[in-house]
């Protein structure tokens, strides 16, 4: 437990000390930087380790029942594609799990060997897991090129902010590491915020109605998000006619005339989460250097532990 020797301001404080101070936080604010930022990604991979019943939860036969966007488990039947999303979620899940021990200040002071294990651990899973985006890249949220620009622009910086810091504790410049491994998991949580602004946009553009945003669907995509049914395809699209699976149509995303169907949800959703890549990507690559600008007493203090092990270790 930290020891903090100022008196607490007023009674909240002194309760709030009782949570924060016995896992290693020795001020409020940095307690709830912590929060908001390892306890999302705590709280979103719990929310998705279900996922991992892939068949059953999210791509069970019924599409209606479905948890992946509607249309995405399409790309998950053939080979390729179901090795990638499973390859994903089996490493990347347990991955941001024990990343959040590795932010738990307790942990890193006290138990250091599982520190060590652990930090491995977790630089295996999330190579595996981005390998895993590689292979699903190209139909993840659209397959747009737009997206998949998007994705891999957040792909490297957070493999390149991982290797940075395994570089830097290598050297042991342990504040430096401790600064990428910030940077590389609060970029790495750009997914939750892209689909939080992705859903907004899609709401606020399906009650606007506009009318020009299409998306390309083949037939057979379509029929696959209707659960095979001809009669309601040919209904929505009377071009699918069956004789050419591979036959694309234009979907409206957003139009009151549109389909109505889900369809017309999937197309909403794709363009939708196209647009929210980007801006969720800046916004975390910003609230990464917010995080370090708003800890630097944090950093000045294992800019010293640094240096002692450096003197220790006749670097």
């Amino acid at each position: 437990m930290v020891k903090v020797d100022r008196p607490p301001a007023n009674n909240f404080v002194a309760t709030a000390r009782k949570i924060y101070n016995p896992i290693g936080f020795a001020k409020g604010y940095n307690f709830i930087l912590w929060m908001i930022s390892a306890g999302a990604l705590l709280g979103f991979s719990l929310a998705r380790l279900m996922y991992l019943d892939f068949d059953n939860i999210f791509c069970p036969a019924d599409q209606n029942k479905a948890n992946a966007l509607p249309g995405e488990c399409f790309y998950y039947q053939d080979t390729r594609g179901r090795v990638g999303i499973l390859l994903h979620l089996g490493a990347i899940l347990p991955a941001c799990l024990l990343a959040f021990l590795q932010f738990v200040p307790a942990i890193r002071h006290k138990v250091i060997l599982f520190h060590r294990i652990n930090g491995y651990l977790v630089i295996i899973g999330s190579f595996t897991g981005m390998a895993g985006v590689l292979m699903i890249a190209e139909h993840s949220f659209g397959g747009g090129l737009s997206i998949q620009i998007a994705l891999g622009l957040a792909l490297i910086i957070f493999l390149s902010c991982i290797c940075i810091a395994y570089h830097n504790i290598k050297r042991l410049q342990i504040e430096q590491h401790r600064a990428w491994m910030i940077r590389a998991w609060v970029v790495g949580g750009f997914i939750i915020t892209m689909r939080i602004i992705g859903i907004t946009t899609d709401k606020v553009l399906v009650a606007l109605s506009p009318e020009q945003y299409f998306v390309s669907y083949s037939c057979s995509e379509i029929s696959f998000m209707l659960n095979g049914n001809q009669s309601v395809l040919q209904s929505l699209h009377p071009s699918c006619t069956g004789a050419n699976p591979n036959h694309h149509v234009l979907v409206n995303a957003f139009s009151a005339n549109g389909t109505g169907n889900v369809d017309q949800a999937a197309a909403g959703l794709d363009i939708s989460f196209s647009a929210a890549a980007w801006l969720a990507v800046a916004i975390h690559v910003f609230a990464a250097e917010l995080y370090l600008h708003l800890t630097p007493a944090e950093s000045a203090r294992l800019r010293r532990v640094s240096y002692q092990r450096q003197l220790e270790a006749g670097m």
